[in-house]
């Protein structure tokens, strides 16, 4: 509800958590009004996935239909679950950002925005797996109980190294970021490098190698329980998948927000992101597949 009001209220016009100055108040800022609007409907349809998690009617509902939003929040939420408590952490083992950092900061959002807003995102994400575990054991239990069994197909274990090498050279770059590394950043974000960007990177790649590891255990098989290497495979190509899709809609639709990357390097780290995530959900499909037809 915070998040829905926020956004219902910029789109109305508001300025609120907004302060003088920021780049969402510049004239012509059309791209954002259009990710305001686009976000608010992504939130909004939250409120018809928990119904669809909770009537009885919502067995009946098309797979694609259900696992395509899932997917998405799933991919959306979990480096906020992660990264948002970690930036606290640092901040309160004397690791956040120095006065130096906030300075170079150009105004964006009021930080009780932020303080408001993940924390909701937080419960959400909680809840919403809450919900879908029993739902999804319920109607698909069959496809991720037992053991990974056989070795998938060499063309899949193809894909599943070529997640790994890509996912290898993502989390590298990000790792590097992550401790203050400038390579491939600009005069303006290398200023405004703070434990907070430390954090998102690290979060990114730990995604990333997640996805990957996912994709290769899947692929090759064995007696492993099915189950966590499914849940690693969905959790990491989802967040690489759709916060590589988000970052690089931002980037080339407008600025994407003070401290964000925007240079060259980054722009083909999250085109790596999105291919380490797409090449994952491939494995993960086939994987899928074979257990249907098994």
């Amino acid at each position: 509800m915070p998040y829905l009001t926020l956004k219902t209220a910029w789109l109305a016009g508001s300025h609120i958590g907004i302060p003088d100055g920021s780049v969402l108040l510049e004239p012509g800022s059309a791209f954002f009004t259009v990710l305001n609007a686009l976000s608010l409907v992504m939130d909004s349809s939250v409120v018809l996935l928990v119904l669809v998690l909770t009537r009885p009617w919502g067995m009946r509902v098309p797979s694609w239909l259900l696992i395509t939003p899932v997917f998405i929040a799933t991919g959306l939420l979990t480096p906020i679950v992660l990264g948002f408590p970690g930036q606290l952490l640092l901040r309160a083992m004397g690791l956040g950002p120095d006065e130096a950092a906030r300075a170079a900061q150009p105004p964006f959002l009021d930080p009780w925005v932020f303080n408001v807003v993940y924390p909701g995102f937080i419960i959400q994400a909680i809840a919403l797996t809450g919900l879908f575990v029993p739902y999804a054991r319920e109607r698909w239990g069959r496809s991720w109980q037992g053991v990974l069994g056989e070795r998938l197909p060499s063309p899949t274990g193809v894909v599943a190294g070529a997640a790994a090498a890509v996912a290898a050279v993502v989390a590298a770059t990000h790792l590097y970021w992550a401790f203050g590394g400038t390579a491939g950043h600009d005069a303006d974000q290398i200023a405004q490098y703070s434990s907070d960007a430390g954090a998102v990177s690290f979060v990114h790649a730990l995604c990333a190698l997640t996805a990957a590891a996912g994709a290769v255990l899947l692929a090759g098989g064995g007696e492993r329980r099915a189950w966590w290497p499914l849940v690693i495979a969905w959790t990491g190509s989802g967040a690489t998948l759709c916060w590589g899709m988000w970052m690089m809609t931002a980037v080339l639709g407008g600025d994407p927000g003070p401290g964000e990357r925007t240079t060259t390097a980054t722009q083909l780290i999250y085109a790596g992101q999105m291919i380490v995530g797409l090449l994952a959900v491939s494995v993960m499909a086939r994987f899928l597949a074979r257990r249907r037809t098994a």
